[in-house]
């Protein structure tokens, strides 16, 4: 009997705890399902798409990489209701990737690079021989339309109605040829699959890149209508050309030192030609003004994490240097070895040439070494504090005139602060100051080489750097080593 009380007791306290579990799974229900749609409403994808694409293979995947980075990044700052894609190659460095998906928010679309057959031809510039990845973005199909961007565009507002355009929408920043920078699509496999067989049929191709093969795809652009987006919200079906708005090309500005663009907001800055004056290059401003304006959505998104080491590296360096050559003073003086006089000429002419090539070094090669993608205010302070640390190098080993050396340093200097004056009524009187403050800086340039030589020369003399054996009374013991 105790026995089976015993077992009465545990089938009781069995049962009184499976119904207190129900309850508990019961209360907990609806907190569970109004979580599990809070997850599911923040990992919902949008119809629409902003994409651009991301390779490597030339040597500016980096700057690139960053440049991505911050049209993704300044595009979600916008609060567009689009996803934010990137057609990334299978070689693109998987941090890279982490780093787009992760802090950036990106959706990243890994695809295997089209083969270009146009890389053959005479005009063909090798920076564009993976460009024709940008077709992949017809490939995006799980989107009702796609806005296919360069990573050189700077979005100054949203742009969210250029998702109600047509098929196929594009700017004409050049009166007769659209531009690639930013356009409008509609996803379709049909579409891609068409255009890669295109490409292995040898379509022509005038540039040999996506500008060249888009433009040929969709040759009749330029006699559609302009795009407007209907204010109800609908969208449109065929091809339009974009307003001039959207797809703003920098040398508009150039020219007024504003903008004067009365067809269609404007909403994009683009910036087509030099490869080396892209606006994320340190020293693009202020040879060109916008430029600031790139890096300060940077400054707002992404940061300068990466650079700010290199920075505070190569500083700490360069004071070093710097106090290490006004303490040793090093020269090459006292040097006394048999020579000619003809030897002694032509070692003194080369030493010469060695200083103004020294000097001429120390001026270039801050270039090479600073980050690229650094903010110009902290490149251009890297720079001169550089260059400056190189040229002491010169004049302490020659024995040089300080301000001589250093006029080119303070004419560079010079050439800035024209340049970045923010009071100028338009291009051409910007320009035109540039020009005369060159004009003018030129007698002192000159004057200052004339100078460097002259001080080399005595330095040579008064210092007898590489003297005639006949000038020079050594000990017997050295005659006989010598």
């Amino acid at each position: 009997r105790v026995g089976e009380k015993m077992d009465h007791n545990a089938n009781t306290l069995k049962r009184l705890l499976l119904l207190s579990i129900a309850l508990f799974h019961f209360s907990l229900t609806p907190y569970i399902e109004a979580t599990t749609s809070s997850v599911s409403t923040t990992q919902k994808s949008f119809k629409n798409a902003y994409a651009t694409m991301m390779y490597v293979g030339t040597p500016r995947d980096y700057e690139f990489y960053i440049a991505v980075r911050v049209l993704v990044k300044s595009l979600s700052k916008l609060n567009v209701q689009a996803d934010l894609v990137v057609i990334a190659s299978l070689d693109v460095p998987l941090q890279w990737i982490r780093a787009l998906e992760e802090e950036d928010g990106a959706k990243v679309v890994r695809v295997p690079n089209l083969d270009n057959p146009y890389k053959h031809q005479d005009n063909f510039d090798k920076r564009f021989k993976l460009s024709l990845n940008k077709l992949y973005a017809w490939s995006l199909v799980d989107y009702d339309r796609v806005v296919m961007l360069d990573a050189d565009n700077l979005f100054l507002q949203n742009t969210d109605e250029l998702f109600q355009c047509g098929q196929f929408c594009a700017v004409f920043i050049n009166p007769c040829v659209f531009h690639t920078g930013l356009f409008v699509l509609q996803p379709s496999m049909v579409v891609f699959k068409d255009m890669v067989n295109e490409l292995q049929n040898g379509r022509e191709n005038p540039d040999g890149a996506d500008q060249g093969f888009i433009a040929s795809y969709f040759p009749d652009l330029l006699d559609k209508p302009l795009f407007h987006a209907p204010s109800n919200g609908t969208k449109l079906e065929g091809t339009y050309r974009l307003p001039l708005g959207y797809q703003m090309d920098a040398s508009y500005y150039y020219l007024k030192l504003r903008w004067s663009i009365p067809c269609g907001p404007n909403s994009v800055i683009t910036f087509p030609g030099a490869p080396w004056l892209k606006p994320w290059y340190w020293w693009s401003w202020p040879v060109l003004p916008l430029g600031i304006q790139w890096h300060e959505q940077r400054r707002q998104t992404i940061g300068y994490p990466s650079e700010m080491v290199m920075i505070l590296i190569q500083s700490a360096i360069y004071i070093g240097i710097i106090a290490m050559t006004r303490l040793a003073r090093p020269s090459l003086s006292k040097l006394c070895f048999r020579r000619s006089d003809k030897s002694i000429n032509l070692a003194h002419n080369s030493l010469k040439l060695v200083a103004l090539w020294c000097i001429l070094a120390a001026y270039v090669t801050p270039y090479f070494i600073i980050p690229h993608t650094i903010h110009p205010l902290l490149g251009w302070i890297l720079y001169f504090l550089g260059s400056f640390t190189f040229c002491s190098i010169a004049i302490d080993v020659f024995l040089l005139p300080m301000l001589p050396v250093l006029v080119p340093w303070l004419a560079i200097l010079g050439v800035l602060l024209v340049m970045a004056f923010p009071w100028y009524p338009d291009g051409i009187v910007r320009a035109m100051s540039v020009f005369f403050y060159a004009f003018c800086c030129a007698p002192f340039l000159w004057t200052s080489l004339v100078r460097i030589v002259a001080g080399l020369q005595l330095s040579l003399r008064r210092e007898a750097f590489l003297p005639r054996f006949a000038e020079c009374y050594p000990h017997s013991w050295f005659n006989k080593f010598f």
